[in-house]
């Protein structure tokens, strides 16, 4: 949708959750208790249902088709660092309260450096390639965290939190495995985005517009 790639590639499903000592993880879908805009206001995801109506950012008032459920525990084992959660203050992103993604989350981002690059201001990135920007921080995951994934007949971008712009794939699909051949919305490679976000960074302190 976005033109960012520019490269056919195959489509590869990916898995979203991973085994290890501690427990099952997954690597994206929206905390329990984030809210989205619905057509009955801000509710949280894990008090949503199929047939329920969600605000998307191009496709207006959408029916969720399935939701997803999944458990992240930590138990008594260390975490490894790849599956630390993404810590975005308020106001970071739009959003109006404190935001926890995790890492392989999709974020619509906005930026005069995507435009100029590729011909269009915005881009999906993973959340984690957000670290560093504006305070956004990586932490140690609480435990016994439910997990909602949000499935619509066609992928969407909702809003969360107020106004942050969070990317639903029709499919449950690690970022980095997206390319050209997905239809919908285009998702910017690791290295791409890590150059993407040091630009925001630099529009930042050009424009003075930093959290």
């Amino acid at each position: 949708m976005f033109g960012w790639a520019k490269t056919q590639a195959p489509r590869r499903m990916a898995e979203s959750t991973a085994a290890w000592d501690g427990g099952v993880m997954t690597t994206r879908g929206l905390l329990a208790g984030t809210r989205v805009a619905t057509s009955m206001g801000w509710r949280a995801v894990d008090a949503l249902a199929v047939d329920d109506l969600i605000l998307t950012f191009d496709a207006g008032l959408q029916p969720l088709v399935e939701v997803r459920r999944d458990i992240f525990w930590t138990a008594n084992a260390a975490v490894p660092s790849a599956y630390y959660s993404v810590f975005v203050p308020a106001g970071t992103l739009g959003n109006s309260a404190d935001l926890e993604l995790l890492p392989d989350q999709g974020v619509l981002v906005e930026s005069d450096a995507a435009c100029d690059a590729f011909g269009d201001p915005f881009a999906v990135i993973a959340a984690k390639s957000l670290e560093g920007y504006r305070g956004i921080r990586r932490v140690a995951p609480r435990t016994q965290i439910e997990i909602i994934t949000l499935v619509f007949a066609e992928e969407q971008v909702v809003y969360a939190e107020g106004g942050a712009l969070l990317h639903c794939p029709r499919n449950i699909m690690h970022l980095d495995d997206l390319g050209a051949a997905m239809p919908g919305y285009d998702v910017i490679p690791t290295r791409d985005a890590a150059f993407l976000v040091e630009c925001m960074k630099v529009e930042d302190a050009r424009y003075g517009t930093a959290a």
